[in-house]
């Protein structure tokens, strides 16, 4: 479980304030009918995207005459978690798969896809751009006719961002939408090298035009995530809802719950990796993506379903290397607060010294972090338990003394939820700063970051990259 830092995110420049966060399992998608296009041969695609899931067949930009003839794609692959871009106008095909694979779950990549197909170049006629470089190495590589025409900007029909034809839905996060109907355009029409850190990052690109057909998603209206901030017609949504508007965005990354972790049995993690749900008669473990070596940091967790008594939440310093760890099993590596009787633990060991509450569904336990005084507090909805005060440094009020992390297997903290041999599968919806669900406080950390159900204490922040530049 090495250190994770999120990839292609800055702290200063442009900002992005929103995205959108597709869930598969609700089948979470949004389209708009195309209107006679400004010109069906050319269009530009540009999208950041962070993956949830790998290992499946996953649509970002999908179109179609309803038949199998015509379509035009743009997708993760399933078992080899490539991109692939496709367009089939009939009986020819063109075909663009990468090399190169996405796995990085903490990562936001930038996409830029260009189709051109009057272009008298065959190699310009499809284009793929990753992080502002144009992508040369494929695995399959044929292209576009002369004039071939294209089912993704066709009158009439749907251009489609997370579903194809049957299905394939997107799960993860998208920022930054673009869809310019009538011009090819390279990547930096959208982003550009920072010139201190060499980091692509997105630049405002509100002087384009956008043809017909073209669109803006900024997802800043969270009653209307398919709203064109450019003024055209809107897409419709499918499933999503104003909680999927987060600010997990490709210039301050959070953190979620790590799909990559292969040790959570059978467990099934959803909402951007922000929902985990155990399987029952097992022991599940399941930490963020970032990690944290110094600082003050707070995250919440909602004990949603299961059998109480076995929920634990807390920090680990180590990697789970087996099915049979629990979240605090480990000496000294991990630390952890368990519904049942309101106890913690650590090394295996179930105190009942101090006095916590047990806790049960639908509450909302606070994680308070000191890795600066190597201290840690947990809260149940909002009340600080064994009197705790986090605000009082090396004193501890309160506090669970915890292995410093640079002494830790990791060298590191992860955040972290788990279950103890649960009868019932536990379900926990955690919250790192974008939560799955409506809130009725949404405070904010002291730097301006995250939304929690309780005020993080002063001085405690959300798990993102801004605040990791500056306090991580």
């Amino acid at each position: 479980m090495a250190t994770i830092l999120g990839a292609n995110t800055l702290s200063s420049g442009f900002d992005v304030a929103n995205s959108v966060r597709f869930n598969s399992a609700d089948s979470a998608s949004m389209e708009k009918n195309a209107a006679a296009p400004t010109d069906n041969n050319k269009w530009t695609f540009s999208a950041w995207v962070k993956r949830s899931k790998i290992g499946s067949l996953q649509e970002i930009l999908y179109g179609d005459d309803g038949s199998t003839s015509n379509y035009c794609t743009i997708r993760f692959n399933d078992t080899s978690d490539t991109l692939t871009f496709k367009n089939r106008p009939g009986s020819t095909t063109s075909t663009l798969t990468t090399k190169r694979v996405f796995r990085d779950i903490s990562a936001w990549y930038h996409l830029v896809v260009v189709l051109d197909t009057s272009n008298g170049t065959a190699a310009n006629r499809d284009i793929i751009y990753i992080n502002g470089v144009r992508e040369t190495n494929y695995s399959t590589e044929s292209h576009s006719g002369d004039g071939d025409a294209c089912y993704i900007n066709f009158d009439g029909d749907p251009i489609k961002i997370s579903k194809g034809r049957t299905g394939s839905f997107f799960d993860g996060y998208m920022s930054e939408v673009y869809f310019i109907d009538g011009q090819a355009l390279a990547a930096d029409s959208f982003g550009e090298f920072d010139e201190d850190s060499g980091i692509w990052k997105p630049i405002d690109a509100s002087g384009l035009t956008f043809g017909n057909n073209g669109f803006y998603l900024d997802f800043k209206a969270s009653g209307n995530l398919g709203n064109d901030a450019n003024g055209g017609t809107d897409l419709t949504e499918t499933n999503l809802a104003a909680t999927d508007q987060t600010t997990d965005t490709c210039t301050n990354n959070f953190a979620t719950l790590n799909s990559r972790d292969i040790f959570y049995v059978n467990g099934v993690l959803s909402e951007g990796n922000c929902k985990y749900v155990g399987s029952s008669g097992n022991y599940d473990f399941v930490y963020s993506t970032l990690q944290v070596t110094k600082g003050k940091w707070y995250f919440e967790g909602t004990y949603k379903a299961g059998d109480s008594d076995n929920g634990l939440i807390g920090i680990t310093g180590k990697a789970m290397t087996d099915t049979a760890n629990y979240l605090g099993k480990t000496a000294t590596h991990e630390f952890a607060y368990i519904g049942n009787q309101g106890r913690t633990v650590t090394g295996g060991s179930f105190s009942t010294s101090g006095s916590y509450d047990a806790f049960t569904h639908d509450d909302v336990i606070g994680v308070a972090v000191d890795l600066d005084n190597n201290k840690i507090y947990y809260s149940k909805n909002g009340t600080f338990q064994n009197s705790g005060d986090p605000t009082s440094g090396a004193t501890g009020t309160g506090a669970l003394a915890i292995t410093a992390a640079a002494s830790t297997t990791n060298g590191s903290y992860a955040l972290a939820v788990s279950s103890f041999d649960s009868d019932d599968a536990d379900e926990w919806e955690v919250n790192f700063g974008n939560p799955v669900a409506a809130l009725s406080s949404a405070a904010n950390d002291g730097n301006g970051f995250g939304s929690f159900e309780y005020a993080p204490p002063s001085g405690y922040l959300a798990l993102c990259t801004k605040n990791l530049a500056t306090d991580g």
